[in-house]
């Protein structure tokens, strides 16, 4: 770890904390005179390897930009996410991606970590795993009952109820397209319209991210669905561990050391994760001085006290921000192609086919537009936000960083370009703006 005092704060899918780390956190942070606790979630697609390398190089240039008399103290936020390995982390090329057998060829279907990590995910569920991994490495053409079986693994995989699909939605997802959509998708049980799922994932594959070498196949349309179905379950469990677990857990904190000002932050679903954490505070707590969200999976209207399409809704963190005592830092990138694509592509499952179009209002996310519908939030780039008193003291403020989160191939572009010294800035800028 290229800082020091680091901590490691771990939670189960259900939210439960490793109370002794819990407990080491609370004794040492007071103990080492810290003034202000950094925590930080990791995203979706990461292993706790991963998680700690970045961690380590995103904290690097810290120690280097504190002001005089300032102690920083660092926690490394861990919980279960799911992992494809697929998917680039920019500068972690070879070391990410664990290698299969010593001898053999990449498996067509699911790769060999990739299955055991699904195995881990979803406790109990080996064999549905192992049935799902056959059929992407036969994708069996012409065979609709094979799709249809499918979307009932990926169902039983998410323990729904085919004759409820809706029924495990928490009412706080209900405006996010990897909440509602998922299930409505896999409701669909007949041959024919499972096979009628299959072609519209590979069409709109196709849209998103078009290959005129290798368009999409029907197969590939149902691993689209086995990666959007596992988006579904990590955020629903990222606001899980956050509300009930995280919250909770800065709550102990604060008691134990208060005079160490607790800045939260969150890449990916674990933006989501920092989030809800808030909804667990007391209203006037003051504990957290800031929140600052890079490239942040969920939606842009989360903050939001009216949602534009339905009046009568508010977003699921509508008022949250009051609880920071300074500002909710949002960054964003155009070029975030994991945003831009895979995020409102799960709302194709709802039918919602404009949804795919760059920049769709209803299904947007955070990180790839900012914070929207929140009266008084500002919109900076990032070269003016880290200006002198820049940020607001409190509140809302979205940042362009497509100026440093910029590099990244394939479709998911630059969604895990954040370690820079410049937002690195930002996040102490953010904790200064709040004092």
């Amino acid at each position: 770890m290229s800082v020091s005092p680091y901590w490691e704060l771990t939670f189960d899918a259900e939210g439960d904390v490793n109370a002794g780390q819990r407990s080491r956190i609370e004794r040492q942070a007071a103990a080492e005179g810290v003034t202000d606790l950094l925590f930080f979630s990791h995203g979706w697609n990461n292993d706790r390897s991963i998680a700690t390398r970045l961690y380590s190089r995103f904290f690097a240039p810290f120690p280097g930009l504190a002001e005089p008399g300032q102690k920083l103290g660092y926690v490394g936020v861990l919980w279960p996410a799911m992992r494809f390995t697929d998917e680039p982390i920019p500068d972690f090329p070879a070391a990410a991606a664990p290698p299969g057998r010593p001898g053999r060829a990449p498996d067509p279907g699911l790769d060999e970590t990739t299955r055991r990590v699904l195995g881990a995910q979803f406790p109990g569920r080996v064999h549905t795993v192992a049935r799902i991994s056959e059929l992407l490495t036969e994708r069996p053409e012409g065979e609709p009952e094979r799709y249809a079986e499918f979307l009932r693994l990926l169902r039983r995989l998410l323990e729904l109820d085919p004759n409820n699909p809706t029924r495990d939605i928490a009412p706080d997802m209900a405006d996010e397209p990897a909440a509602a959509a998922v299930p409505l998708a896999l409701a669909a049980d007949s041959d024919a319209d499972a096979e009628a799922v299959f072609a519209e994932f590979a069409a709109a594959l196709d849209q998103a991210a078009p290959d005129p070498q290798r368009p999409a196949a029907l197969w590939d349309g149902g691993r689209e669905l086995l990666r959007q179905a596992t988006y579904y379950a990590m955020k629903r469990r990222a606001g899980t561990i956050g509300q009930r677990g995280l919250g909770p857990a800065l709550i102990r904190i604060a008691k134990a050391a208060p005079d160490a000002r607790q800045h939260l932050i969150g890449h990916s679903f674990g933006a989501r994760l920092v989030s809800y954490a808030l909804r667990a505070l007391p209203a006037t707590a003051g504990q957290v001085g800031s929140v600052t969200l890079l490239q942040g999976a969920f939606s842009h209207y989360a903050f939001a006290p009216k949602l534009p399409h339905d009046k009568g809704q508010s977003g699921a963190l509508n008022g949250m921000q009051r609880r920071v005592a300074g500002p909710v830092v949002s960054c964003y990138s155009e070029h975030d192609g994991a945003l831009r694509t895979f995020y409102p592509l799960a709302a194709r499952m709802a039918r919602d086919d404009q949804s795919l179009l760059p920049g769709a209002d209803r299904w947007g996310a955070i990180g790839f537009a900012g914070i929207k519908a929140v009266t008084g939030c500002k919109n900076l780039t990032l070269k003016e936000a880290l200006a002198e008193d820049a940020l607001p003291a409190k509140g809302c403020v979205s940042v362009n960083a497509a100026a440093v989160v910029k590099r990244g191939g394939g479709p998911v572009g630059a969604h895990s370009d954040i370690c820079h010294k410049e937002l690195a800035r930002l996040v102490l800028a953010a904790g200064r703006a709040g004092r």
